[in-house]
């Protein structure tokens, strides 16, 4: 569809929410009446022409007797994947003057829809509209108002009598697009920031289209191909991969068979991919859209897919998903999605922290990838940064990161420029993974940063404020084609290893020198009220006449020994006490042993470090290398030790600003000088 049509499809739907609606809803509520009557009529104008041959069909089974459901029947003679058996289109109805007829008319046209479209209609919540519109009398006006002639809902195009063109076809996609730019629109009215929560711009989804389909279009074979998104939204994705695939294995001359599958969870754009698979005349497939969380309720627990293209939700709390397993915590989890048996540990956890869920959908698609096909199966899922970096070692975004990267998935990742996005300005990325690599892709992780590749919009929709025309798309894909031999300022390739690093704690020994100060007994006594203790160590001090001992080990060996002959045990309470009221650190001390003889560690001198996994000498070689030369005494903690895996494009590709020359510098300085010279002789003077 050209552009100048769908502007007019804009205008159009504009039009009639501010002739019909204004007055009776709240500009935010217009989606409610809007959305459900664009599907209605878009169905409408689909059976427009079969609906005499359906309804003389459906007299005719009933003065027959047929009593079964006749809806397959009458499905077939309307040729689509759903029909409407009651005796009315919209165009009958536009003409009734009478409200209340109108209303009954009205409701039962609705009720004359067969069951797939009864249930995007129930998600629509519309009936609940009607009485609201009949006592406003906007009804009619809004059943007249989508009837127009001069407007074209139908995925088929309008002919004038001579079979020419009059009104080209809506097709799916951009009805799709519609969709998305209705909500939007008022949306934006009402100043409600998430405007594009459930939405995809149309110009980063055929990016992601071009990074799943065209680097394996040499292998598409005449077979039956699977796409999934676990966060369809209104199905933008399925559509346009669904396309994309298709003309590629035209080029090729393979007849290929497409299965869309999808889960949503909010009702409007559940009910908008419903009817788009509806629409595309493949009933079936609609069972193929699944309502509900991914999370919680996984709608296809042991499905696999060849292709996966998603937008998941980020940087939003998923408490209501713990709620929704059974109001547990998040430990508790036990879905096998995101708890492994990995590394030798049978529950490697993958579950991010409560505050953002999108890893859980990457991990999600990971499970439910191929294993046994030439293709495998690739994902391109849109992530903000967070998921690159987020999450010590161990933690569950890490873990899914090392998981990932370890099994060789993660092919590449695409930055994209900032305000892509309709609801947010934030950093995106596009994640390919994918466990089918080609051999020249084996171990290694390309990054792709296309940040400035960008095209500015003439004016902002929401957030966005740019695109990624055509153009920037082919040169984004010609980045990730040529692969090493791409323009290094903007794609870089590493070995799988660069972005791992074992996670240790560096520990020193504790040094304690033992205080044996009138002031620190006192202190003792007071506080541990233990005189016979405070006794023997006043007369131990004596004896030895010191008061202050650097070999903490030692002095407790003494005191032991002295206690023993006084018939006084040493009881670890009292020991204890002698930590706490006369023990105190000293660099100069010597270091504490437990009783296995072992270093006793200062815990307020613990520290952790990252160390690279390729670094030279690995741990041992780090902690010779880069520690022990400047704290001799320290040592590291092997039963702390995990690996974990971020990664980050600032440190591949800043590019610092250079340096001014200096004489460029005094040059400044010297004309500020001559602009300020008598400036403050001048200000002085006047007040004095």
């Amino acid at each position: 569809m050209n552009q100048s049509t769908y502007n007019a499809l804009k205008s159009f739907i504009w039009g009639i929410a501010n002739d019909c609606l204004v007055d009776v809803y709240d500009v935010g509520d217009y989606r409610k009446v809007i959305l459900p009557m664009l599907v209605i009529r878009r169905f409408d104008a689909v059976l427009e022409p079969k609906h005499d041959e359906v309804v003389a069909a459906k007299k005719k089974f009933e003065k027959d007797g047929v009593t079964v459901d006749i809806d397959p029947a009458l499905c077939r003679i309307a040729g689509q994947a759903f029909v409407n058996k009651s005796d009315f289109t919209l165009r009958d109805l536009k003409s009734r003057t009478n409200q209340q007829q109108l209303r009954k008319d009205f409701v039962d046209y609705l009720d004359g829809f067969s069951k797939n479209v009864q249930e995007i209609i129930n998600k629509f919540h519309f009936r609940n509209q009607i009485p609201r519109l009949s006592e406003q009398d906007r009804l009619g006006l809004l059943i007249e108002k989508f009837v127009d002639p001069s407007i074209n809902l139908s995925n088929k195009p309008v002919l004038n009598e001579d079979g020419s063109e009059k009104l080209e076809a809506l097709d799916n996609h951009t009805m799709g697009t519609l969709f998305e730019e209705v909500i939007r629109m008022f949306n934006e009215q009402t100043n409600v920031t998430d405007a594009g929560r459930h939405f995809t711009p149309r110009d980063i989804i055929e990016l992601m289209a071009d990074l799943a389909f065209i680097p394996i279009q040499d292998k598409i074979q005449s077979t039956t191909y699977r796409i999934y998104d676990g966060a369809c939204g209104t199905g933008g994705m399925l559509t346009v991969g669904e396309s994309c695939i298709q003309n590629l294995a035209e080029r090729r001359g393979k007849k290929v068979s497409i299965n869309l599958f999808g889960q949503e969870n909010f009702d409007e754009t559940y009910a908008i991919a419903c009817a788009d698979m509806l629409l595309k005349g493949e009933g079936t497939q609609v069972n193929n859209i699944f309502f509900g969380s991914t999370i919680s309720n996984d709608g296809f627990p042991k499905d696999e897919f060849d292709f996966m293209l998603s937008n998941p939700p980020f940087g939003t709390s998923w408490k209501a998903e713990l709620k929704a397993l059974g109001d547990i915590k998040k430990d508790e989890i036990t879905d096998s999605r995101f708890l492994i048996e990995y590394d030798g540990n049978p529950e490697y956890s993958l579950i991010p922290d409560i505050g953002d869920p999108q890893m859980l959908f990457l991990a999600n698609n990971v499970s439910k990838m191929k294993r046994n096909t030439e293709l495998g199966s690739r994902i391109i899922e849109v992530h903000n940064g967070s998921s690159l970096f987020t999450g010590n070692a161990g933690s569950g975004s890490s873990n899914l990161r090392r998981f990932i990267i370890e099994n060789d998935f993660l092919e590449a990742i695409v930055a994209l420029p900032e305000n892509m996005f309709y609801n947010t300005g934030i950093a995106t990325y596009l994640w390919v993974v994918t466990n089918k690599k080609d051999i020249k892709r084996k171990g290694k992780v390309q990054l792709i940063d296309a940040t400035s590749l960008k095209s500015s919009l003439r004016k902002n929709i929401g957030e966005k404020n740019c695109e990624i025309t055509p153009e920037i798309r082919k040169r984004i894909l010609k980045f990730y084609m040529e692969y090493t031999d791409a323009d290094p300022a903007y794609s870089k390739v590493f070995d799988n290893e660069e972005f791992g690093y074992y996670s240790v704690e560096i520990q020193r020994p504790l040094r304690l020198r033992v205080d044996c100060s009138d002031d620190k007994l006192e202190t003792l006594k007071d506080g541990s009220k233990d005189e016979a203790l405070y006794e023997l160590l006043r007369e131990y001090a004596e004896s030895v006449n010191e008061v202050v001992f650097l070999d903490y080990n030692k002095f407790v060996e003494h005191l032991e020994g002295v206690a023993n002959k006084s018939s006084l045990k040493l009881t670890a309470k009292r020991k204890k006490a002698i930590r706490d009221y006369l023990a105190e650190t000293d660099e100069t001390a010597a270091p504490v042993l437990t009783s296995k003889g072992e270093l006793e560690p200062d815990k307020t001198l613990k520290d952790t470090e990252q160390i690279p996994l390729m670094y030279d000498g690995g741990i041992q070689g780090f902690l010779n290398k880069e520690i022990k030369p400047y704290v001799p005494d320290a040592w590291i903690n092997e039963d702390t030790a995990s690996v974990g895996y971020e990664l980050t494009f600032t440190k591949y590709f800043y590019q610092p600003s250079a340096l001014r020359a200096p004489e460029e510098i005094v040059s400044d300085i010297h004309e500020i000088e001559a602009s300020t010279d008598g400036l403050l002789t001048s200000i002085v003077g006047g007040i004095l």
